[in-house]
């Protein structure tokens, strides 16, 4: 029998060539590995554009979309499998956005800091005593459709506009959606301009100014800025009379007010905030206050997670069919994302909502709102 010997040297060699066979062999599997993985994902990114329409002008829009598109999806998948938070992320229409674009186009809060308004009323809130363990303005039938601001920064108009179209309702009008296209294109003389941003006080302000707001239908909502209408802003909706503001960094002022109407209330937005999908939201959030949504009731978790629940403005495909559970009485006075610095609420006359129940007045001029408002500071009857 011949044995073969191998040197130390041949031996050497023999493990060298092996480990070369291998690592090309890895390489080449990982190489396939990749390229599959980066197929799958172009294909998950083609799926996603016809599932929300989206077209971009060129292959080099594309591309970079493309590469926002799969950082994005990392950063959700990451978060997801760390499985240490209270609420989960997915990937939505807004995918294809940077955070900073996100924030630039689907957000809106207009406001210098210090210079919240004090409507010099007092909180008409302070006294109350009971308040429900939980409360959804939705099941008492207070709240309009879910809707979308799109690539517009109103956020402002169309919180404004739920705490009004709610307010009416609980006052004894009928549910009607109103024109936060009304806002955007007519209530550019103050800080609020569109677009480009505003915040509620300023929406409530035009409101009582004119008289009222059109409806959603006399003045459908087209996502950018426009010349205002002035035939159909004649229309008189809504008889708001004033409007209230919560108490800063007080979640109890909150509770007592959201416990008796819609609130509108700004917010501090970020990465994870743009991508939420379900559960209590419990931060991470922006580090400035820059959206505006709208309060519209309260709960418990089955683990005992106290919640805000808040309707946005960003359509039934983001977070739980548009709406999002924050948690609530955490440490800081301000809430999660500045939730209680910054509240306010319209005040409606509800002796003076004509038709209680049915459809709401419709007046060519403001004549005769400012005529209700006049009379109102003499005879003060009571509002809501």
């Amino acid at each position: 029998m011949t044995r073969l010997f191998l040197t130390s040297m041949d031996q050497n060699q023999y493990l060298v060539a092996l480990f070369i066979i291998i690592a090309l062999w890895s390489s080449q599997a990982m190489s396939r590995t990749l390229l599959q993985d980066e197929v799958s994902l172009s294909e998950r990114h083609e799926q996603w554009m016809s599932k929300h329409g989206k077209v971009y002008k060129d292959a080099a829009e594309k591309e970079k979309r493309y590469q926002i598109f799969k950082d994005n999806l990392a950063y959700i998948e990451s978060f997801n499998m760390a499985g240490n938070k209270s609420y989960k992320l997915k990937i939505n229409h807004l995918a294809d956005q940077t955070n900073e674009e996100f924030k630039a186009s689907s957000t809106g809060l207009n406001r210098l800091y210090g210079q919240m308004k004090n409507t010099g009323i007092t909180f008409k809130y302070e006294n109350v005593t009971d308040i429900p363990a939980t409360m959804d303005w939705r099941k008492r039938g207070a709240v309009t459709r879910v809707k979308n601001q799109r690539h517009c920064g109103s956020c402002w108009a169309f919180s404004t506009v739920a705490a009004i179209e709610s307010m009416f309702k609980i006052a004894g009008g009928k549910l009607v959606s109103l024109s936060e296209q009304q806002l955007v294109d007519c209530n550019t003389n103050g800080v609020s301009n569109g677009c480009s941003g505003g915040n509620m006080e300023d929406g409530f302000e035009f409101i009582i100014a004119k008289g009222g707001i059109a409806s959603q239908e006399n003045y459908p909502y087209k996502g950018v800025d426009g010349t205002c209408d002035k035939k159909a802003s004649h229309i008189v909706e809504i008889p708001v009379h004033s409007y209230g503001r919560v108490p800063s960094n007080s979640e109890k002022a909150l509770l007592k007010a959201v416990a008796n109407q819609p609130v509108s209330v700004s917010i501090a937005v970020g990465r994870n905030f743009q991508f939420y999908s379900s559960g209590i939201f419990s931060g991470e959030c922006g580090t400035r206050n820059n959206h505006e949504v709208t309060i519209v009731g309260f709960g418990i978790n089955k683990d005992g997670t106290k919640y805000w629940l808040a309707k946005n403005s960003w359509g039934k495909r983001w977070g739980e069919k548009g709406y999002i559970r924050m948690q609530r009485d955490i440490d800081a006075e301000e809430g999660l994302c500045g939730i209680a610095t910054d509240a306010s609420f319209p005040n409606i006359y509800q002796e003076y909502i004509p038709n209680k129940g049915g459809l709401p007045f419709i007046a060519s001029t403001t004549n005769w709102f400012m005529e209700i408002v006049t009379e109102s500071f003499f005879n003060s009857p009571k509002s809501i």
